[in-house]
């Protein structure tokens, strides 16, 4: 869950619906400065169901007592739950589609070993500890990772992987806050060793957010993400809030990208 404090309450944004926003992002990626993603299907899969391992979560919103409200998702407490549901997630895309499988699982295992590296900026935090769980999990992983690339190009991959992150730090940049000014880099702009960029983002007002380098196919897109709006920033316990949960309104963020 991405959570959105707001001065009467707070947003709630689950990771599902970030991952549809990314998929938005990666399906219009591409323009005369930008190459179009490669394989195109699988790749904007990929990235709009990126993060469906949460989805185990959802009918039953995980809530921290201490805090009075529900995890943030970088703070879900770890276990077989949370390993099962990601393993399961890579199983389920790889059965559709074996590339946006293999771009799934990688991205699950990089999110645990800073991205591979891929991204200098923003930089993750600090290195955390990871259970033994967790370390059986990226090694099965990344075992089968390299065993199913076989089939496809290192190169080509390897980039996807890359654009993957930066469009899932966009989600986030749009969701975790109201967007502000930051910049990712580096970004790549193609498959033939083109140089990669410093993206930068300004919010402009109104809903309008400028990119420099624009790196959409047409400027003025809109895009949107779906959020819950709760009245209160906490809750008493687990039952009022998710009451509150279920009875809370639908609110689209809506951004035009220029």
């Amino acid at each position: 869950m991405i959570i959105r404090d707001e001065p009467d309450g707070m947003l709630l944004i689950p990771q599902t619906e970030h991952s549809q926003f990314v998929g938005q992002l990666a399906a219009h990626w591409g323009n005369g400065r930008f190459a179009v993603p490669e394989p195109f299907e699988s790749v904007a899969r990929a990235a709009a169901y990126h993060d469906y391992g949460y989805l185990d979560w959802e009918p039953d919103v995980p809530f921290d007592a201490a805090t009075g409200r529900p995890y943030e998702f970088r703070k879900l407490p770890g276990g077989d739950r949370r390993l099962d549901a990601y393993r399961h997630c890579i199983d389920w895309m790889s059965r559709i589609d074996a590339y946006s499988g293999l771009l799934i699982s990688m991205h699950r295992t990089g999110l645990w070993r800073n991205r591979y590296g891929a991204i200098d900026h923003p930089a993750m935090s600090g290195t955390r500890r990871l259970g033994e769980g967790v370390e059986v999990f990226i090694a099965r992983a990344e075992a089968e990772q390299k065993e199913r690339g076989k089939a496809f190009d290192a190169h080509a991959l390897r980039i996807n992987f890359h654009l993957l992150q930066v469009w899932d730090l966009l989600g986030l940049f749009f969701g975790c806050q109201e967007p502000g000014e930051e910049r990712i880099e580096p970004v790549p702009a193609g498959y033939a060793n083109e140089a990669p960029v410093s993206l930068s983002m300004k919010n402009l007002g109104g809903g309008r957010v400028a990119f420099d380098p624009f790196p959409f196919d047409r400027r003025g897109l809109e895009v949107q993400m779906r959020a819950k709006r709760l009245e209160r920033p906490r809750y008493d316990d687990v039952e009022s809030f998710r009451a509150a949960w279920y009875r809370a309104p639908n609110v689209i963020l809506e951004y035009e990208l220029v």
